[in-house]
């Protein structure tokens, strides 16, 4: 909800005032406590609350006053930080005399004087406000928890309780929706036939002891219709003595649930017995007797439990056909219409039962099966509200809190767009969601709440990262989004701009602009005094320079997963640097900007991400990068001094970083430090960075001294002093020969990408990497094997899962006495290793290899691994789990007779 995300956001900016190194204001240590005092009484309320209005279409009133309360009390706050920073730095730039800088401060003491003043006053104000709110909600509070006293009881049975609490989470709804026509309910079951024999067999199986079989899936897939279909089987009423059919509801008591059960199993109604004695009777009755005690399925996802899954394209037709036409023939000229109508509902049964039960009934007409395609999401959400919407609208209703922000948040994202984890988790940072966990950084609490959100359906997973089993890329179904975009407007909590509003709200805190133009940008944008977000998905192509955005937090103007080549509207970090209130920027850099001193004023930005303007070029190209010209961009030595910073990254532009200052800021956030050249490591540059988490460098030979070369080549003694490093991505141009000899390794680092000139020395590079115990990915792509042979050490890669060579020089023979040297290698990728006699035969030995692709190697190199292909068919049969897919090129087109199921040959014209 709005109110919670605010109050999390607001505990952010008064910690982040208190630890700063030099706070640029300073707030009254009694309004201080009393904030803080508010805002955690009220997280703590909003946790147990339960709206009266929560299928209401209207917002809560007393969340909604929470919220004002709060964003008063931030522009209060970060108008004061913004106007102390300015003035401030207005003095710096007229230090022109003594006489004109006198002036400047007799000045400034006054209007200090005065906007102190007005800040106290002000946010005095704000604190009365919230100290009315929290009042009220303690009334509220007490007069709730005196009500459930009332009916509470100490004491159950531990046996029955288990069966109960075991069968149900707080705050699930009642299956009084679930009900439909038989006809309808045989046709859901469509696709679902596996996961009924399933579970049926693990009722009936035989288990003499007690067991709990959860039903997970996003909301709408099916879950009750299948409980339903199990309840009313007629193997199930053959196994079990006594079935029960109980509903828990989001209030749900405990007594009436046992009454409920108690009654369906014999009979009894229990009226005249408490909650103990409930328990107690039902416990006997159910003694050594064979029961089943069926409830509302649970949207969590749990370890043991059975999922329901989208349907895929067969059975999601077969559905469809069966809803709208029975057992008749679909017509033909409807035929192409309805496919287009059924890939658009995403395999979700809900979605399908809902447009299908509208067109059974409907005109048979193909101009209006068109219109019905075109707006399908709003037609399911709104076509019944008491079954469709309600349904979904329970997966974001019963969300703890702390988790409803982020959900939300999810509808700024385009339609089927996949999102990068990586990227959502910093925009959950810099939009103050996360609420801090002692011993954790806010990276690692994002990656739980998306994980929550994925438990319970919410959030769909796209992809995994390689090995590392962690979410890479997510998704948000399209009748979800569309839930999150009703429940944002309820709330206000952003705005998406896809149109000139009618009505320009200069409340919005958030704005989303959707391939608007930039008439619409410059009309919306005149209004936006208070904006905390700025977020445009259209490369920000028409996104005139920020201005009047004194507020702004999050700036992100470019996306380079949708736009991996750059473009769009271009900036100058010094019109950027202005935004002094921000903590998130993303944009593309115009190609002559300069990084201007004014970095410092940026007291609280988190993350910086500059792609450059001129990137058209493709990927393949960045590895010959030594003769491309990129603009090389110096960092000013006071980015020495952002406290807050946790991501740097520079787009294939190369920074340079200065040498910090004598002065020691430990720059304990900082995580991901990317585009970096030349950077030189010594004791107290390490000492300044001691969290980074990603490193990606470069090193060039060019436009150094002897002696800077040598300083430079030093500092990689000190690589193995980052002992939190996971990922280093290093690239060393021609003449490096002495950064390669004292290169060092943490024994923290899982990923190392390595791009070498042509005569870096591969041999003892690969002695050094061997006994990493973490690294599981690996990729070379250059260098020269001067011995032309890589005899593989036993002991060496124990935990590597990817191996990538590139363009290594030399390679003849490779060698290994065993499969255990790489025991848990699951992918080999050999490419333009023209030299290389063959793949050792050990290799197709490893029992966890899945793949070996090979690209522009040897023709012996293809035969090995062909050879190593027919070797485990005899061992294992035609269900191999390695697949070899080989790329060749045209003058080996020899080797497609080699082609079988399990090796691939494509032969490059």
């Amino acid at each position: 909800m709005a109110a919670y995300g605010a109050l999390v956001s607001l505990m952010h900016i008064i910690d982040r005032l208190e630890k700063h190194p030099s706070p640029p204001i300073s707030i009254h240590k009694q309004q201080v406590e009393s904030l803080t005092q508010n805002v955690t009484f009220l997280q703590d309320f909003l946790d147990a609350y339960i709206s009266p209005v929560v299928d209401d279409h209207e917002a809560d009133s007393l969340e909604r006053r929470i919220a004002d309360a709060v964003y008063a009390a931030e522009d209060v706050i970060e108008s004061q930080i913004v106007l102390q920073i300015h003035n401030r730095s207005t003095i710096r730039g007229k230090m022109s005399s003594f006489i004109k800088l006198f002036r400047a401060r007799c000045k400034c003491a006054a209007n200090y004087i005065n906007a102190a003043e007005d800040f106290y006053h002000d946010l005095q104000q704000v604190i009365e406000e919230m100290n009315s709110i929290s009042t009220a909600a303690d009334q509220l509070q007490r007069k709730v928890s005196s009500t459930h006293a009332a009916s509470s009881s100490t004491v159950i049975k531990k046996d029955v309780l288990e069966i109960v609490a075991a069968a149900q989470l707080p705050r699930k709804v009642s299956s009084t929706h679930a009900a439909s026509s038989s006809s309808v309910k045989e046709s859901m079951m469509v696709g679902f036939k596996e996961v009924l024999l399933e579970v049926l067999d693990k009722l009936t199986g035989g288990q003499r002891s007690r067991q709990i079989i959860p039903i997970m899936g996003m909301g709408g897939i099916g879950k009750t219709t299948l409980a339903r279909h199990l309840f009313e089987h007629a193997l199930v009423k053959e196994h079990f003595d006594i079935c029960a059919w109980t509903t828990i509801s989001q209030t749900y008591n405990v007594r009436e649930t046992l009454r409920e059960v108690l009654f369906q199993a014999s009979g009894d109604s229990g009226s005249d017995l408490n909650e103990v004695e409930l328990g107690e009777k039902l416990y006997k009755y159910l003694y050594d007797r064979r029961y089943l005690i069926m409830r509302l399925t649970s949207q969590l996802r749990e370890s043991y439990g059975v999922g329901m899954k989208f349907l895929d394209e067969a059975s999601s037709w077969d559905l469809f056909t069966n809803i709208v036409f029975g057992g008749e023939s679909f017509p033909h000229e409807l035929e192409n219409i309805g496919k287009n109508i059924v890939a658009n509902c995403k395999g979700l049964p809900l979605s399908i039962a809902t447009i299908g039960g509208l067109l059974a009934k409907s005109e048979r007409a193909r101009e209006y099966w068109v219109r019905i395609e075109q707006n399908l999401n709003s037609i399911v959400i709104t076509n019944n509200d008491e079954f469709c919407l309600k349904i979904l609208r329970l997966s974001y209703t019963y969300l703890p809190n702390y988790l409803k922000p982020c959900f939300l948040y999810m509808g700024v994202f385009e339609e089927d767009r996949r999102i990068r984890v990586s990227m959502l988790k910093k925009l959950w940072v810099s939009e103050g969601f996360l609420k801090p966990v002692s011993g954790k950084c806010l990276e690692t609490i994002g990656e739980e709440y998306l994980k929550e959100l994925v438990d319970r359906n919410l959030i769909l997973v796209d992809k995994l990262g390689e090995f590392s089993g962690n979410i890479k890329f997510c998704k948000i179904h399209d009748l979800l989004r569309d839930l999150c975009l009703k429940e944002v407007e309820k709330e206000r909590f952003y705005d998406i701009i896809e149109k000139s509003p009618s009505v320009i709200d200069n409340e919005r805190r958030r704005v989303v602009f959707q391939n608007v133009g930039r008439g619409v940008i410059s009309e919306v944008s005149r209004s936006l005094s208070r904006v905390r977000s700025i977020i445009c998905d259209d490369e920000g192509k028409n996104f005139v320079r920020p201005h009047n955005f004194r507020l702004l937090r999050t700036f992100k103007a470019y996306d380079r997963d949708s736009h991996p080549f750059g473009g769009g509207s271009v900036h100058f970090l010094g019109d950027v640097f202005q935004l002094v209130n921000s903590r998130h920027l993303d944009v593309t850099l115009h190609r002559k900007s300069k990084f201007p001193s004014s970095i410092n004023l940026l007291w609280n930005l988190s993350t910086l991400i500059v792609q450059h303007s001129t990137l058209h070029e493709s990927w393949d190209m960045i590895r010959c990068s030594s003769v491309l010209r990129w603009h090389n961009i110096t960092a000013p030595i006071e980015i020495w001094k952002l406290h807050q910073l946790r991501h740097l990254e520079f787009v294939i532009d190369e920074l340079i970083l200065p040498d910090p200052p004598s002065e020691m800021v430990i720059m304990e956030n900082l995580q991901t430090l990317k585009g970096v050249m030349n950077l030189y490591l010594n004791e107290d540059v390490v000492q300044r960075i001691p969290n980074v988490k990603k490193l990606h460098v470069i090193y060039k030979y060019k436009g150094l001294s002897k002696v800077k070369q040598t300083e430079r080549a030093n500092s990689f003694s000190y690589l193995e002093c980052l002992s939190k490093l996971e990922n280093l991505l290093c690239r060393f141009h021609y003449g490096c020969d002495e950064y390669l000899q004292r290169l060092t390794f943490p024994h923290s680092l899982k990923k190392l990408n390595l791009f070498l000139y042509y005569h870096a020395e591969l041999e003892e590079i690969l002695e050094k990497i061997g006994w990493l115990p973490l690294l599981h990915k690996l990729v070379l792509d250059g260098g020269t094997f001067k011995t032309g042979k890589w005899d593989t050490i036993e002991g060496q890669f124990q935990s590597l899962k990817l191996l990538q060579l590139n363009f290594c020089q030399g390679l003849k023979s490779w060698t290994m006495a065993e499969s255990s040297h790489f025991r848990v290698l699951q992918e080999l990728r050999l490419r333009s290793l023209d030299e290389l006699e063959e793949i050792p035969s050990e290799v197709g030995e490893i029992q966890t290899l899945k793949s070996i692709y090979l690209e522009d190697c040897s023709e012996s190199a293809v035969e090995s691994a062909k050879k190593i292909v027919e070797e485990q068919e005899d061992f294992q049969g035609d269900q191999l789990d390695l697949h070899v897919r080989a790329v060749v090129p045209k003058r080996h087109e020899r080797l497609q007779s080699l082609a079988s199921p399990n090796f691939e040959v494509t032969v490059r014209g």
